[in-house]
């Protein structure tokens, strides 16, 4: 049992900062008194295999996936003293889904800023070669200033050209494309659907296609008999931002953005940046 107080090699840890069913982040210093978050895997157990690899490719692409800006920064991984670790950037803030549940106004009086910061850090992960695969408002931190950094890297994959079926269909249902739920090939337009779920609920506070469970979700996507569009439930969007969002949401990815930069180019317009 990890405590407060407790080292990991040069780390000194601090403070629980979350907590998941794979691994748990705690604040923590190296010996020069630099704050950073340590992520520990939790189940180390011999036969944990599937959580290992997941754990380590996702911090072998965040690695790969460095900007300086938008994305989480990668300090290193491996074992430490037996356990399994990732070291990154310390950020002081919230992610989205927290953020919309308690009204920030560093969320809404930004929200121009955060669309966009957040498309761009998805290109940024589209540019390297990989589908983050996990794209929701959950992942995405926001400081105080409207700083934002992208996070959770265990799902991605390279882009796989053609298309190509997942060998398994991890993610969360709310935010997954209509290709993925029905486990056809997908590759990172499944990403821009997300984005799309993302600012469709950032702007309206209420998820495009609600559901209990994944076939719930995927028959409200597939039907769209209930589907109201964003200015239906927020007169104050821009036509032109409507028009984005619900192009992301295409059930065709053929006709989604093709490219992440197609939709940062046509989103910078609409919202006169």
């Amino acid at each position: 049992m990890v405590q407060t107080g407790q080292k990991l090699g040069p780390y000194t840890l601090h403070e629980l900062v979350n907590s998941g069913g794979m691994s748990e982040i705690w604040l923590a210093t190296d010996e020069s008194g630099r704050a950073f978050a340590v992520r520990r895997m939790i189940n180390n157990s011999t036969f944990a295999f599937t959580e290992r690899k997941r754990f380590t490719t996702g911090a072998e692409t965040l690695k790969a996936c460095q900007d300086g800006k938008l994305i989480i920064g990668y300090v290193e991984h491996g074992k430490i003293g037996g356990e399994l670790i990732q070291v990154m950037e310390y950020v002081e803030g919230e992610n989205l889904k927290l953020l919309m549940t308690s009204g920030a106004p560093v969320l809404t009086e930004n929200i121009a800023e955060v669309l966009i910061d957040f498309a761009s850090a998805m290109g940024v992960v589209h540019d390297r070669g990989f589908m983050h695969l996990d794209i929701k408002p959950e992942n995405v931190l926001l400081t105080r200033n409207g700083s934002l950094r992208l996070i959770d890297f265990d799902l991605a994959q390279p882009i796989p050209v053609p298309p190509k079926k997942l060998d398994k269909n991890p993610g969360t249902p709310a935010y997954m494309a209509p290709e993925q739920l029905l486990r056809e090939p997908v590759d990172h337009r499944t990403d821009i659907w997300a984005w799309g779920v993302s600012a469709f609920e950032l702007l309206t506070f209420k998820k495009p296609f609600p559901g209990e469970n994944a076939d719930e979700v995927l028959r409200r996507q597939l039907d769209r008999k209930d589907f109201a569009k964003p200015r239906d439930l927020n007169g104050d969007i821009p036509v032109a931002l409507e028009k984005i969002v619900l192009r992301c949401l295409e059930r065709d990815p053929g006709r989604r953005y093709s490219l992440t930069s197609f939709l940062l180019h046509e989103l910078k317009q609409a919202l006169y940046v």
